[in-house]
């Protein structure tokens, strides 16, 4: 049996089909969970859209969510359309080019704030304009990488902001449990999205990823997908507060394995 079965999913962040958010849209929609979307801007849409229509989606909405006010407007859709939604994953990140480059030292002021704003701000934005939407409770999942917690070269104020966002699941996490409401984030390991390929010298890290994970092996957006199902199921319900690594391994290691 379908284990997100009469569950209803709201997703934030399919940018295209190789992105994280199209993983967990596939296994969520595999699990049979009705799925409703939200896009950035007509560029975003063009390529999305036909992804979520696949899906059998029907609730595909713009939203800016540095602006509170396309915050409220897509969520009082979503009300008008669904009623109440289940589930709400955050997978939206940005951080400006020259910010990924350089070192982190030399962050603007702006860039800086921007990056927060989009990364991790929208992320308590979309949980508070949800949270009304979620009477009986729910699960919220939002994406994050182990550069919030090591130091990973040209990720920079990125990694910032992903701390900021981890801490942000789990103040989260301790409003929103009296009512039902589970917040989690998967870490995962580095994956060929769009937004990896802002980070100067993502291909070479791959390989060196996957020299190195315990499990010798890259990471799939198959393989979050089948992780935020789970998360977002009653399996998991007693799970929340939590950054769950889907890495391979590579989270637990302290150096390299040595060549035999």
């Amino acid at each position: 049996m379908a284990t997100l079965q009469g569950k209803t999913a709201l997703i934030f962040g399919l940018a295209n089909d190789r992105s994280i958010a199209w993983g967990i849209s596939q296994a969520l929609h595999r699990e049979g969970a009705t799925l409703g979307f939200s896009y950035a801007g007509p560029v975003i849409e063009k390529r999305m859209r036909p992804l979520a229509e696949s899906l059998g989606a029907t609730f595909i909405e713009p939203c800016d969510v540095s602006s509170d006010a396309d915050i409220d407007q897509v969520m009082a859709r979503a009300k008008d359309t669904f009623g109440t939604i289940d589930i709400l994953i955050h997978s939206v990140a940005f951080a400006r080019q020259e910010d990924l480059k350089g070192r982190f030292i030399d962050t603007s002021r702006e860039g800086f704030l921007l990056a927060h704003e989009i990364s991790a701000y929208s992320m308590l934005g979309l949980a508070r304009a949800a949270r009304p939407l979620m009477p009986d409770g729910g699960a919220m999942l939002t994406l994050t990488y182990y550069g919030a917690e090591k130091v990973v070269p040209k990720y920079n104020v990125m990694g910032v902001a992903k701390a900021s966002l981890e801490a942000t699941v789990r103040y989260l996490a301790a409003d929103l449990g009296p009512e039902g409401i589970r917040v989690n984030a998967i870490s995962a390991g580095p994956i060929r999205t769009l937004a990896a390929s802002g980070i100067s010298g993502f291909r070479s890290y791959l390989k060196t990823f996957a020299d190195s994970a315990p499990l010798r092996r890259n990471i799939t957006i198959d393989d979050v997908g089948a992780t935020a199902a789970f998360l977002c199921g009653d399996g998991a319900r007693s799970i929340t507060g939590e950054v769950l690594y889907v890495d391979a391994g590579y989270n637990i290691m302290g150096m390299e394995t040595p060549e035999e």
